[in-house]
């Protein structure tokens, strides 16, 4: 079949077209905003991904608003860590590039047809990367061919790996995957994996300055999806300062009988 126009590929439509709206070029690298730290987890149907607030430039807080997990289609969500501004426009890009292979083709792209597209997109970044300027996502979705929830890694060369039960990505990564460790079951229920999300948030933040943990005052929380059969969904605020504020009371209560 001969087909005409750019196809399904937005990405290879801007390519050939219009480069200069790719979210790469071949400046120098600057001090700039950098976004962390992401989790991700499965739980019996399907998957929780959650992203702290905090952006921070060097040893400044650059932003407390910062959102870094944002809903690429209906079954699937990616998380960002690194350049706060690029890693942004990759994440909005993306989901265009979804949007667009949709509307072209009138099916989903399967979970990991978009896993590999995005690391195709991360690699194209390779140049800015290594000057400073990198992007690292996180992708997670349910995979509705085989009715289970599924994660994903990158590299900044855009190498992609599958992960298995959970994963964590950015600064605060580390102190974030020894919660998980202790934390996550094969059988939690979608309230006790959000529960989890929150709590290795809670302690990638008590030990990893970038990472921001939920703000009391300015009533700011982490942002957190749930993706399941039914599709992508937010958690309300209200749900998630009550999971803090348990949680807080639980550690301040623990912290007394110490």
């Amino acid at each position: 079949m001969i087909r005409l126009g750019p196809g399904p590929s937005f990405l290879e439509y801007l390519n050939s077209d219009r480069p200069d709206l790719l979210p790469h070029t071949t400046a120098p690298a600057i001090d700039v905003p950098h976004a962390t730290t992401i989790v991700a987890m499965t739980y019996t149907d399907g998957i929780v991904m959650a992203g702290d607030r905090r952006a921070t430039m060097g040893n400044v807080i650059a932003s407390r608003h910062i959102e870094k997990v944002f809903e690429t289609d209906r079954y699937s969500v990616v998380g960002i860590a690194g350049a706060a501004g690029l890693a942004i426009d990759i994440a909005k890009l993306f989901q265009v590039e979804l949007e667009h292979y949709e509307k072209i083709e009138g099916t989903l792209l399967s979970l990991e047809g978009k896993a590999n597209r995005l690391a195709s997109m991360i690699r194209s970044n390779l140049a800015m990367a290594m000057q400073g300027m990198s992007v690292v996502p996180l992708f997670a979705g349910y995979d509705t061919a085989e009715a289970k929830g599924r994660l994903f890694s990158f590299d900044i060369t855009g190498g992609l790996y599958e992960e298995v039960e959970h994963h964590s990505i950015g600064s605060g990564s580390v102190f974030a995957r020894g919660a998980l460790k202790k934390l996550w079951k094969k059988s939690m229920a979608a309230d006790q994996a959000i529960r989890v999300a929150v709590e290795a948030l809670f302690d990638a933040a008590d030990d990893d300055s970038a990472t921001g943990g939920p703000d009391m005052v300015r009533k700011l929380w982490p942002v957190v999806y749930t993706v399941d059969a039914t599709g992508a969904h937010r958690v309300p605020k209200e749900n998630l300062e009550a999971i803090a504020l348990e949680i807080i009371a639980e550690r301040t209560a623990e912290g007394k009988e110490a």
